[in-house]
């Protein structure tokens, strides 16, 4: 019963692995008739595959391991200051890019409303974007999510006028009045789930 299980629990990984095989190393498009040469074939890409592996988990491990990416984060064990073993969560670099990217023509479209009007729009998607990934350890990735919001505003108001330029210090003022400062708004998950009774 056990290898039954065992084997059971297998099954996602040997999925995943025919299914990489098939499509970095080509395990499924061979146009051969006779045994011997799909043979060939099938254990030459096969070799293939497990030398992929094997040269991506050599890089995994001399960079360190990315961790675990799940709802949004990418979960990395870490230390704290005092040297305990803390769960970091930090947000998926792609996710913050296909964000900003999808968020970038919305200030080109709205650069011509009142700069207040902008504003407040702008504090609720960062509003937002804060409620969910705010949390302790990401206040880098946060920062940095406000930062590039600032610089997308500051390019789509500077094209508001041939005459009037704005310039770093005025929008350095501006994203001050209307965007919030990045810091954390989740209690770590020990203060979180701590159950007295």
């Amino acid at each position: 019963m056990r290898e039954l299980v065992r084997a059971a629990g297998s099954r996602w990984a040997v999925e995943e692995s025919i299914q990489t095989a098939k499509n970095e190393v080509d395990l499924d498009q061979y146009q051969v008739r006779r045994y011997d040469a799909w043979y060939a074939h099938i254990t030459l890409a096969m070799t293939a595959a497990a030398f992929l592996v094997a040269t991506r988990t050599a890089e995994a491990e001399k960079r360190g391991s990315p961790g675990m990416t799940f709802l949004g984060f990418t979960h990395v064990c870490g230390k704290t200051r005092n040297g305990w073993f803390w769960l970091r969560r930090i947000t998926i670099s792609k996710r913050m890019r296909a964000k900003l990217r999808e968020f970038n023509d919305q200030p080109k479209r709205r650069r011509h409303q009142p700069i207040p009007k902008q504003g407040r729009w702008l504090r609720s998607v960062v509003q937002g974007h804060f409620a969910y990934y705010a949390v302790p350890g990401n206040t880098d990735a946060v920062a940095a999510f406000r930062t590039q919001v600032t610089r997308h505003w500051y390019q789509a108001l500077r094209r508001r006028s041939q005459r009037k330029r704005i310039n770093w210090a005025r929008m350095s003022r501006i994203a001050t009045r209307w965007l919030p400062r990045a810091r954390v708004m989740h209690p770590f998950p020990a203060a979180c789930f701590a159950a007295r009774t």
